[in-house]
Parts: structure tokens; C-alpha cells; sequence
């Protein structure tokens, strides 16, 4: 894989990209796109609009990057705005629409490893998103929630530990976290 040498959270998710091949000019400049304080999570490539580019999902949105020769195109969807998220992939890539306002995007040729992680991360951030909202409403009735939440939390990052998304260390950091909330 290509040292980019841009920013230590570009960096370390374009480390785990099986191929950054139609993305490495959009990895360079995407500090340009970015909000200040923002930072990168984790990186796909795919297609949607007008070409081949980058997905980043960072600690404030989920944006798709686009970086041509003769044409940009930035797309963010903010988590407060995501309904839900679908992922349907083949042998080797996949499709991942997301769901936003009675709108929908299809960003096609994700990278199926990359892909099935993205979709589970950003499934458990939109659900994280909610949750504080509705908690207080009930609170008796929330009990056995927690226990569930934690199943799912930890379901969830066996799902990212097997598709290479995080490393083995990070896997074991956030799994104590996850039991440590109980």
C-alpha cells in the first residue's frame, strides 16, 4: 500500500483500503473538504455521480469525494439527516445507498471488505445518534435495552475485526470500553 503522508487519521485509514486505485488524488486534497476539527474514521472507494472516488466517514459525516480533471464534486451526508443504510454486495464489490430525508444515494463498486464495514459503522453511528433522544422517554421500559445495545455494540465490532476494518488492537481497546459500560 502507498504512504500518502497527509494527516495521521488520512493516513491510517487509507492504510486499510484494499486498493486505493480512482482515489489517491481525492486521499491528497481531502483535508480540503474537511471540516476544522474533523476527522477521518475510515475510507472506501467507489462510484457515484460523475466518477470514481472516495467515501470518508469521518467524526461529523459520511462524504463522497470526487476530484476529476476537469470536474469536483463533494457530497456530505450528516448523521442527524440518515435514516438508514443498505448494503448489497457481490463476489467482489457491492452497492451502499444511504438513506437521507426521502432521498437516496447509490455509491456503486465499493469494495465489498470495505463496504460491509462502512455500512455496520455507519448503521451503529446513526443508531448512537438517536438512542440519547430516546432514552429518557421511557425509562422503565428501557431496561433490557441496554444488555441488547451491548450484544449488538460488540456484534457489530466482531463484524469490523473480520473485515480488517479495525486492527486487533483497536478491537480489543474498543471491546473493553463496550464492557466496561455495563
Amino acid at each position: 500500500m502507498v504512504a500518502f503522508n497527509v494527516r495521521p487519521d488520512i493516513d491510517a485509514a487509507a492504510e486499510k483500503l484494499s486498493s486505493s486505485f480512482g482515489a489517491k488524488r481525492e486521499i491528497q486534497k481531502l483535508p480540503e473538504v474537511l471540516w476544522e476539527g474533523e476527522t477521518v474514521e475510515m475510507l472506501a472507494t467507489g462510484l457515484y455521480g460523475k466518477g470514481n472516488g472516495l467515501l470518508a466517514m469521518t467524526n461529523q459525516r459520511l462524504v463522497f469525494y470526487f476530484n476529476g480533471r476537469l470536474s469536483q464534486q463533494v457530497e456530505d451526508f450528516p448523521y442527524s439527516k440518515i435514516s438508514s443504510v443498505q448494503w448489497s454486495g457481490g463476489v467482489l464489490m457491492g452497492t451502499l445507498t444511504v438513506f437521507t430525508s426521502g432521498n437516496k444515494a447509490e455509491i456503486k463498486q465499493v469494495p465489498k471488505v470495505q463496504g460491509k464495514a462502512l455500512a455496520d459503522l455507519l448503521r451503529q453511528r446513526i443508531s448512537q445518534g438517536s438512542a440519547p433522544a430516546a432514552a429518557p422517554a421511557a425509562p422503565a421500559a428501557s431496561a433490557p435495552a441496554p444488555a441488547q445495545d451491548v450484544a449488538t455494540r460488540l456484534a457489530t465490532l466482531d463484524q469490523l475485526r473480520a473485515a480488517g476494518a479495525i486492527t486487533d488492537a483497536e478491537y480489543q481497546d474498543r471491546r473493553t470500553k463496550i464492557l466496561d459500560s455495563l
